[in-house]
């Protein structure tokens, strides 16, 4: 998150250097031959090889490289409006050495920052501020978790995928997790740790968990599956399954029926878990069209692992949102609403 109240916890952090990024070539080591210059020319030999090192360190400084081979198989997306508008970015990422998720951006896209150059203002000219009487910022997101740390101080690990949105964020200063990089956070977990996952549903024999499971086991994902109710650990990536109202006893799927300023998923669900509402990013809601309409969601509590519910008012909703439990449905959505005319994203589109 790029804003000022909070941006402390986004984009920067204590022990970056000035401008908000890691040292140039901390941890560069530069290796010197030791053995041939020994005769009268030896003198003359160490003080070129002192001064060609010299060059790649000064070379090394000039290209901003960090320590440490480039991490592979890392994708940078960039959006505006939670996800509904991609902003142009270069034809092929350009990873060099190894960089934390500001030092990338700033190495493919035109960016702009503040305080120091620690945070970012704008991104291909679009700035935090205000749009329409409502506040905007820059967020980021890594494999479709809200990252704890700042942009300059989060390495980038192998097969990261990195998700920037400008969004309005009158209604929630925080989106703990969101579901538009699927298969992430399965394939790879987040922060350079995979974690196990968890398929927990109302019923294992039922359609929905099974697709969900077998979708997982495709993937190469080795998801154990279990019954709702039977507890999970802060560690384990757990995907719910279920009409809300049967799987809602879990404390951070309950969190879901209280609105985005809870959970970060633009939704509210009643006491009973038998009607849904669908909101904008401003909070207005709109009913979902009928209770064939599930919702496919993810939601975090402190820094426990993330949260996914398959869910809705019905069974026949709850089928709607496991259908939609794939990359194109999914792909650069918050969550998404799913039911027989296809998904709707989260937040509901327009103003």
């Amino acid at each position: 998150m790029e804003r000022g109240r909070l941006i402390h916890l986004r984009s920067g952090v204590p022990g970056d250097d000035d401008e908000g990024r890691p040292a140039a070539v901390a941890g560069a080591t530069v290796t010197l031959g030791s053995s041939s210059a020994t005769s009268s020319s030896g003198g003359l030999a160490t003080v070129c090889a002192g001064l060609l090192a010299l060059l790649v360190l000064v070379s090394l400084g000039g290209c901003g490289l960090g320590a440490g081979a480039s991490p592979g198989q890392v994708a940078v997306t960039v959006t505006s409006e939670f996800g509904q508008r991609q902003l142009p970015g270069p034809a092929a990422l350009k990873v060099v050495g190894q960089e934390t998720v500001m030092s990338l951006l700033e190495r493919n896209y035109t960016v702009s920052t503040r305080y120091g150059g620690k945070f970012v203002q704008s991104i291909g000219g679009l700035s935090g501020g205000s749009e329409g009487g409502q506040p905007v910022d820059w967020f980021y997101y890594v494999n479709g978790v809200e990252a704890p740390k700042g942009a300059a101080a989060t390495n980038v690990n192998p097969g990261d995928q990195i998700w920037w949105d400008h969004h309005d964020w009158s209604q929630t200063e925080s989106v703990p997790a969101v579901v538009g990089s699927f298969p992430e956070p399965f394939l790879r977990g987040y922060g350079g740790q995979r974690y196990p996952v968890a398929v927990v549903c109302s019923s294992v024999t039922s359609g929905p968990c099974k697709k969900v499971l077998s979708r997982l086991r495709e993937l190469g994902v080795p998801a154990a599956v279990a019954a709702a109710g039977s507890g999970g650990e802060p560690d384990v990536l757990r995907v719910l399954v279920g009409p809300f109202r049967r799987i809602a006893n879990d404390s951070t799927v309950a969190t879901i029926a209280k609105g985005p300023a809870a959970s970060g998923v633009y939704v509210t669900f009643s006491d009973h878990g038998t009607t849904m509402a669908l909101l904008h990013a401003d909070g207005r809601s709109v009913p979902a069209a009928s209770d064939e309409v599930g919702l496919l969601a993810a939601t975090r509590e402190a820094e426990d692992a993330p949260v996914w519910v398959v869910t809705g008012t019905t069974e026949a909703g709850v089928a709607h949102a496991a259908e939609a439990f794939d990359e194109l449905d999914l792909r650069d959505h918050f969550a998404v609403a799913a039911g027989p005319a296809g998904v709707l994203p989260l937040p509901v589109p327009g103003r």
